[in-house]
C-alpha cells in the first residue's frame, strides 16, 4: 500500500478577517490559551504582525509550543506573477516573525501558473503544505491534472443557507480536506438585511430551536453542523467571551463520532494506508488527514 504522512489537523480554527489590527494581538492569546490550534490568517487582511506577536507571545510562556500549532497564511491575488511567489511568501513569514507556515493557500482562482510556482515553497521549507482557496469542482479538476503536489484543503463559504454538497463531496473524494469560512452566514455580503436575506443564520428559527433543545448557543449549533461532517471551521472573532464559547464543542460529540485517539502526544506520523478521518482530543475536534509521503 501506498505510504502516508498522518496528521492531525485542527478541526476549529479562529479566523482574523476584518479585525482591527490593535485587536488582533489579544485575540490570538485568549485563542491559544483556551485550546485553540489553528489560526487562519492572510496577506490581505493586513494583520499578520499583530497574529505574529499574539503567537510570539504565547509560545515565550510556555502556552503553546510552535510543533502544536497549524498557522495558515495567504498569497494575495496581486503575487501571481510565478517569479514573486516566492518573495510574497518570504514577506509573510517575515510579518508573522515565522520560519514557516504550516499550511500557504492560493487566496483566490485567478492565477494557474502561481499555484504551480508554490509547490516550490515546499521543497524549500518555507511552508509545509499548500491548498487553494474558493475553488470549484472545474477549477480543481485542472489543478489536479497537473499538480505535483495536490492541495490539502480548499477553503470555501459553507453553512445552511449554501450548502455546497456537490463541491464538498468532490473534494472528500479528492482527499482534500473542506475548510468552511463564514459559518454563520457572510457578514459582509452586499445583499444583507434585503428581501433574499430574510434573517441571519444566527437568528433562524430552526437553528435557535435547536440550540434551545439542547442547552448552546446558535454559534454553537451552526459549528457543529460542520464538525459533525468533519468539516474544518473558522468562525471569526476577537471578543474572548465569543472565542471560548466557538470552542466549546457539545456534549453528545463522542457518540457520533469515533472513539478518541489515546496517543496524541504526536501530531505526525508514517503510516500505511488510510487513516480513519477523524478522531477527538482534549475539548477541540481534529480531523485525521493523510496526504502521500512521496511526491508523484
Amino acid at each position: 500500500p501506498p505510504s502516508y504522512l498522518v496528521f492531525y489537523l485542527p478541526l476549529l480554527t479562529l479566523k482574523l478577517l476584518y479585525s482591527k489590527p490593535n485587536e488582533v494581538q489579544a485575540a490570538v492569546e485568549k485563542a491559544l490559551a483556551v485550546g485553540y490550534k489553528h489560526i487562519d490568517g492572510a496577506y490581505m487582511y493586513q494583520n499578520e504582525t499583530d497574529v505574529g506577536k499574539g503567537i510570539r507571545s504565547c509560545i515565550d510562556k510556555g502556552i503553546v509550543r510552535r510543533e502544536e500549532l497549524f498557522i495558515v497564511t495567504k498569497l494575495w491575488n496581486t503575487f501571481h506573477e510565478p517569479a514573486i511567489v516566492q518573495p510574497a511568501c518570504r514577506e509573510s513569514l517575515t510579518s508573522l516573525g515565522l520560519p514557516y507556515v504550516d499550511l500557504y493557500l492560493m487566496h483566490s482562482p485567478l492565477g494557474f501558473q502561481a499555484r504551480l510556482a508554490m509547490e516550490n515553497l515546499v521543497d524549500e521549507g518555507l511552508v509545509k503544505y499548500i491548498g487553494v482557496s474558493n475553488f470549484n469542482i472545474s477549477q480543481l479538476e485542472r489543478l489536479l491534472s497537473v499538480a505535483r503536489i495536490k492541495p490539502l484543503t480548499n477553503q470555501i463559504e459553507l453553512h445552511p443557507y449554501f450548502s455546497r454538497d456537490k463541491l464538498v463531496q468532490y473534494c472528500n473524494d479528492k482527499g482534500i480536506t473542506v475548510v468552511a469560512y463564514s459559518p454563520f452566514g457572510a457578514p459582509y455580503r452586499p445583499f444583507k438585511k434585503e428581501s433574499n436575506d430574510p434573517h441571519g443564520l444566527l437568528q433562524d428559527p430552526v437553528v435557535a430551536a435547536i440550540a434551545k433543545k439542547h442547552g448552546k448557543t446558535s454559534a454553537q449549533v451552526l459549528l457543529r453542523y460542520h464538525i459533525q461532517r468533519g468539516i474544518v471551521v473558522i468562525p471569526k472573532s476577537v471578543t474572548p467571551a465569543r472565542i471560548v464559547e466557538n470552542s466549546v464543542r457539545s456534549e453528545s460529540g463522542e457518540s457520533t463520532l469515533q472513539t478518541p485517539h489515546k496517543h496524541m502526544d504526536k501530531q505526525c506520523e508514517e503510516g500505511n494506508g488510510e487513516p480513519p478521518s477523524i478522531t477527538l482530543t482534549k475539548k477541540l475536534w481534529w480531523r485525521y488527514c493523510s496526504v502521500k509521503s512521496t511526491v508523484h
